[in-house]
């Protein structure tokens, strides 16, 4: 995860917004809320820099993730504050998770989580703050964001694609900016090669 910025609300939405509220209010017990937030789906992908904010890649056909569920709280799900950009199947990953025992995307800050080269694990740096280290380790998971194959998966085919020249450091970071950190990283760690 990296840090993301909230997403100013769009024009347009506010009346979203409201025709959701008025729907809530006459389907107090609807098991899934209307879906009034799609059209407003690009803008918030863009917001996020077209950047899946759990696995923070590339995601061209994220989801609008409620980060307080309907289940969790119905009268957020109209509010664009609770809105981030997710990948489906992190987003379906979060099923049954309480916000509070989730790490939110807005909070992270750059270099609380890092890539591990070549594992492609994602871990929890040291320098994430004691006090939340606990919950970014369960979030790491209960989402599969640190080992699951289908993420080092996606992780390799952007490392193969820079390591094969197909993808210079600035395109990675767009990318996948962790990863170009931790190309970045490992770089600067390098020894220096030595002359016979």
């Amino acid at each position: 995860m990296i840090h993301f910025d909230p997403v100013p609300k769009p024009p347009g939405f506010e009346e979203a917004a409201v025709m959701g509220q008025q729907w809530l209010q006459a389907h107090p017990d609807a098991v899934r809320p209307r879906d009034y937030w799609s059209p407003f789906r690009s803008v918030l992908a863009e917001g996020f820099r077209n950047l899946c904010a759990y696995s923070a890649m590339y995601e061209p056909s994220g989801q609008v993730d409620h980060f307080v569920s309907w289940d969790e709280d119905p009268s957020l799900a109209y509010r664009w504050e609770n809105y981030r950009y997710a990948s489906g199947w992190l987003n379906a990953s979060k099923k049954n998770l309480r916000s509070s025992d989730l790490l939110d995307p807005l909070i992270v800050q750059d270099g609380w989580f890092e890539i591990s080269l070549p594992s492609l694990q994602l871990l929890v740096s040291a320098s994430i703050p004691p006090t939340i280290r606990a919950k970014a380790e369960l979030l790491l998971i209960r989402l599969h964001l640190r080992d699951d194959e289908r993420v080092i998966r996606q992780r390799r085919v952007w490392l193969e694609m820079y390591e094969k020249g197909d993808l210079n450091l600035s395109g990675l970071r767009a990318m996948a900016p962790l990863i170009a950190d931790a190309v970045e990283k490992q770089a600067k760690n390098r020894p220096p090669l030595s002359v016979a």
